[in-house]
C-alpha cells in the first residue's frame, strides 16, 4: 500500500450531522498532518474555497473518504477503481453494506488503516457492460427493467456461445458478488461472498417459475437482446447511470480488469457484517 499522504473526502449533503461528521473527520486529519481535497458540496457545506468535482477526488488522493451510504460510494467506484484509489465508507444511514465503517469507529478504522493495515484493502470485482459501443464499469449490477406500465418483456440470453433461455419476466439483474446483497437479493438472489470469482443473474418477476437464480463464472461472456418492440424498457447501471433500449438492442457484460480497493472494518468479518444489517438471529 503507498503512504497515505493526502485524503480526498466525498460527502452526502443531505446526511443528519453531516457538517458535525465532517468537520470532526478534518479535525483528526490534520491532527495526523495528512493533506485533505474536498469535492465541490463538502467545500460548500464548510464555506471553504478549493473543493473540486467528485469524479476528480480520486486522481487527487491517496485514499477516498466516503461519508454518506452505498449509493454515494457508487457514484465514486468508478474513478476510485480506475486510478486504483483506496476507498473507505463511513455509513451515515441504516444499512450501507459497502459503507461498512460505523460513525462512531471512523477514527479507529483511520488508525488501523495508517498503522499499516494493508489487510483491510479488499479487491472488489467489477464488471463492463457495453451498450451501443460504450463501455460502462460498475461495482454492484446491471439491471434491464421494464417501465412502470409496460408489459412483461422478452430477452434472449446467451452465456459464452450458449443460448440458455429467451426470458419472459419484468426485467433481468446481473451482478458481481458485491451486488448480490443489493437489488438482486431483493429479487430473490442468493449471497455471495464478495471474493467469488462469479457473476450471478437474477430474473425479475420472472413469468415461469422454472427460471432461476444462475451462478456463472466470471470469465463467462454474457450477452441479452432485447426482444420486445414497442415498450418502455431501460438499462440502469448500479443506479447511477442508464439509458433507454429498444427492440433489438444488445448489452453485453463481462468482468473487468479493475477492481474497487474497498477498505472494510477492522471490527467485523463479511458475515459479522451480515448479521448486523440483515438482524440474523435477532
Amino acid at each position: 500500500m503507498n503512504a497515505i499522504k493526502t485524503v480526498g473526502v466525498v460527502i452526502k449533503p443531505e446526511a443528519a450531522h453531516i457538517q458535525g461528521v465532517l468537520a470532526e473527520l478534518l479535525a483528526y486529519l490534520e491532527g495526523r498532518g495528512l493533506g485533505c481535497v474536498l469535492e465541490d458540496a463538502a467545500a460548500k457545506l464548510l464555506s471553504a474555497s478549493g473543493g473540486i468535482p467528485r469524479q476528480d477526488v480520486p486522481a487527487a488522493a491517496d485514499l477516498v473518504v466516503v461519508l454518506g451510504g452505498d449509493g454515494t460510494l457508487l457514484s465514486i467506484a468508478r474513478p476510485a477503481a480506475i486510478k486504483g484509489v483506496p476507498v473507505m465508507g463511513v455509513n451515515l444511514g441504516s444499512l450501507g453494506f459497502l459503507t461498512e465503517v460505523p460513525i462512531q469507529e471512523m477514527t479507529q478504522a483511520f488508525d488501523a488503516l495508517l498503522a499499516g493495515g494493508e489487510h483491510l484493502i479488499n479487491p472488489r470485482m467489477m464488471v463492463e457492460a457495453n451498450f451501443k459501443g460504450k463501455t460502462s464499469l460498475c461495482l454492484n449490477d446491471i439491471v434491464i427493467n421494464k417501465g412502470a406500465l409496460a408489459r412483461i418483456i422478452q430477452m434472449r440470453i446467451r452465456i459464452d456461445d450458449c443460448e440458455i433461455e429467451i426470458l419472459k419476466s419484468d426485467g433481468l439483474i446481473v451482478a458481481t458478488p458485491t451486488g448480490s446483497t443489493a437489488y438482486s437479493l431483493s429479487a430473490g438472489g442468493p449471497i455471495l461472498q464478495p471474493f467469488m470469482p462469479a457473476v450471478l443473474l437474477t430474473p425479475i418477476c420472472p413469468h415461469t417459475l422454472s427460471f432461476r437464480p444462475i451462478v456463472v463464472s466470471s470469465s463467462a461472456r454474457i450477452r441479452i437482446e432485447l426482444l420486445t418492440p414497442g415498450e418502455e424498457v431501460y438499462l440502469a447501471l448500479d443506479g447511477q447511470r442508464g439509458a433507454p433500449m429498444d427492440c433489438g438492442d444488445v448489452v453485453e457484460v463481462r468482468r473487468s480488469e479493475h477492481e474497487l480497493r474497498l477498505v472494510s472494518s477492522p471490527k467485523r468479518g463479511y458475515f459479522d457484517l451480515l448479521r448486523e444489517k440483515l438482524g440474523w438471529g435477532g
